[in-house]
């Protein structure tokens, strides 16, 4: 496999009916340009366009696999194959980067590979609801985020996406194991069976090392509604964001996907 560049950031973004992920993907890359100009960020989508804010787009080696199998996140196991770096990490693309983020790769570059574990409130607390983690409790799994996953070309690395290919592919054989297991597996889900099969200790950080994001799901911050946009103050500080007037640092999934239009 040819890499072309030491270090980049690699946001896979595949349209749906309802949400453009794409359009996601341009503005988390804006975001994080706002604080570091001249970082390489990847486009790994299904379709070839032009977008200014990607150093490079790239199409999914195996094409869009999830319209095959119904399943939105079954692509997940081509990053690897797909990245054109030697130091990957891998974003969601509907998060936005509030504060610069480049220490990162010194903290994570003596890893073969870290999903970051747990998420914040906007008050930069711990999230402590479980509500959205009843699977992984009733499982043992540990409590990782996909959303930001760093890896570097190794052994390690190929072995855990090559787990996370067969979970997704085999998933009835894997979910026989599982205690109350969904019949569609999240790409966090698959990333903490796979976690556990190499062992944690090669897949993460300990618990509050490393990055986490904001996650702006209801239980989690907590507000009273599922849409956070009706309930607090926002203000984007250019660069950087406010939530009720406190600044924001890291990566925040805003999860309201129509927030990022406005």
């Amino acid at each position: 496999m040819l890499n072309l560049l030491e270090r980049g950031y690699l946001i896979p973004a595949v349209n749906t009916k309802n949400t453009d992920y794409v359009l996601c993907a341009k503005k988390l890359a804006r975001s994080i340009r706002q604080w570091h100009p001249e970082v390489n960020i990847c486009l790994l989508t299904d379709m070839m366009i032009k977008a200014d804010e990607f150093d490079i787009i790239k199409l999914l080696p195996y094409g869009d696999q999830a319209k095959e199998s119904s399943w939105k996140l079954s692509n997940d196991w081509q990053v690897y194959e797909a990245t054109p770096y030697q130091e990957t990490i891998k974003l969601e693309a509907d998060m936005w980067c509030a504060s610069p983020i480049d220490h990162w790769w010194e903290l994570l570059a003596y890893r073969n590979v870290a999903i970051s574990q747990g998420c914040r409130d906007f008050y930069d607390n711990s999230g402590v609801s479980r509500v959205y983690r009843k699977l992984f409790d009733d499982n043992n799994l540990p409590d990782v985020y996909n959303g930001i996953t760093y890896w570097k070309q190794s052994n390690t690395a190929e072995e855990f996406f090559g787990l996370v290919s067969n979970i997704f592919e085999y998933w009835d054989k894997y979910k026989a194991l599982l205690k109350y297991p969904d019949d569609i597996p999240t790409t966090d889900v698959v990333y903490a069976i796979a976690a556990n099969i190499i062992g944690i200790e090669n897949a993460t950080l300990p618990l509050g090392m490393g990055p986490t994001m904001v996650h702006m799901k209801k239980n989690i911050i907590p507000i009273i509604t599922e849409d956070w946009t009706n309930e607090l103050v926002w203000e984007n500080t250019n660069p950087g964001l406010r939530l009720n007037t406190i600044a924001q640092w890291g990566l925040v999934h805003y999860h309201i996907k129509e927030w990022s239009n406005e």
